[in-house]
């Protein structure tokens, strides 16, 4: 959303930081995903920003798989919600079931710190743009493309975030 998210921060003593906004309330909604490659067990992430102000249905879950199936041509594994956008969906039904090379497994109800792709976005909301007050949808478009494609190329926090949702996968030794 155009509302910053407010944390704690630092400024000079007796000068209380500002944060210069106004009450908006368009926003952008996403799909995203962590992935592991299972032979190389190289991480990913994925995402898609939908059209401001719209909310994620069906068909727009449908649009992220086959965009996955782009990038990852072998069987594919998918880890959800239980959120009816994923396979409570009628149109989400049809695609999985003309494409049985992508298997789903729902993660446990109300267990948000099971899902490495909701660490995804506590880092990027609540850290990397925390206090950020965009002017406009664009702007907010524009970096959260630029801190999206950065944590794509991080496979450390990548893993961190798999580490803490606590996934059963073995990943390579990562350097640095």
């Amino acid at each position: 959303m155009l509302t910053p998210t407010v944390r704690r921060t630092l400024a000079p003593r007796g000068q209380t930081p500002i944060l210069e906004t106004w009450d908006r309330h368009d926003r952008i909604s996403a799909l995203s995903a962590v992935t592991v490659s299972p032979k190389r067990r190289h991480l990913g992430l994925y995402f898609r920003l939908l059209p401001d102000d719209t909310n994620v249905h069906g068909e727009d879950t449908v649009a992220f798989l086959k965009q996955l199936r782009e990038h990852i041509p072998g069987p594919i594994t998918v880890l959800w919600d239980g959120s009816n956008i994923h396979d409570r969906s009628r149109a989400v039904k049809k695609y999985l079931a003309a494409h049985p090379k992508i298997v789903t497994e729902r993660l446990p109800a109300y267990a948000p710190e099971t899902n490495p792709d909701e660490d995804v976005w506590q880092h990027t909301k609540h850290g990397r743009l925390a206090n950020f007050a965009p002017e406009d949808t664009w702007e907010l478009r524009r970096v959260l493309i630029q801190e999206l494609d950065r944590l794509h190329s991080r496979p450390d926090l990548l893993a961190a975030f798999l580490r803490h949702a606590e996934v059963p996968v073995r990943m390579k030794k990562l350097s640095g």
